[in-house]
């Protein structure tokens, strides 16, 4: 299965330049947020794959106007094709806007979880906004990233991590790829392509 994962900025390769031959092949688009949702709205027109988002801490907008055949899963695990993506959006709270969110409170969403966890035995991609806490994520305290995502693969060893609120132009520390135990970590800034 081919995914095109996307996040924090709308890519012009494939919004302002589209080309059909690029996007013929992908089986799943996942939206790790801070996009918007007329892009969002586009990808789902213009691409035979659903598209799957996360809020992002940028996407209080949404509220009012959803991106229009889209997909969201926030807070659950949505199979699709036999695979299970499990979607925690937002980011660390560091002034109090829509979808932040303190350690506590994330644990929380993952507590109300676990039911759907133990039914399906675990998930096979963490869908998130923010990074986990030591694998990729800043040192300011909006890019802090979560213990309470690290504490989740290391539990459920899921093969990927797909997230984003990490640019690409924030620096050396930026990393496309990244591994933690038995995860394969991605950084979807942007645009990025990978296969499972």
């Amino acid at each position: 299965m081919k995914i095109l994962a996307l996040a924090d900025n709308e890519s012009k390769f494939l919004w302002d330049y589209f080309d059909k031959d690029y996007v013929r092949d992908i089986d799943l688009i996942l939206s790790c947020g801070d996009l918007k949702a007329s892009y969002l709205s586009f990808m789902a027109t213009m691409c035979k794959a659903p598209v799957l988002y996360v809020h992002g801490n940028h996407d209080g907008r949404y509220a009012y106007k959803p991106p229009e055949g889209c997909i969201c899963v926030e807070d659950q695990i949505y199979k699709f094709n036999g695979l299970r993506i499990l979607g925690l959006g937002g980011s660390i709270c560091y002034n109090h806007g829509k979808h932040q969110y303190t350690e506590e409170q994330m644990k929380k969403r993952i507590a109300k979880l676990r039911f759907q966890l133990f039914k399906n035995h675990g998930f096979d991609i963490l869908l998130t906004h923010s990074p986990a806490a030591g694998c990729g994520d800043g040192t300011d305290l909006a890019h802090n990233g979560f213990n309470a995502f690290a504490e989740l693969m290391h539990r459920y060893k899921p093969a990927y991590m797909v997230h984003g609120h990490m640019h690409a132009n924030y620096g050396s520390k930026f990393k496309r790829v990244r591994q933690f135990e038995d995860t394969q970590v991605i950084n979807a800034y942007e645009k990025y392509v990978f296969e499972i």
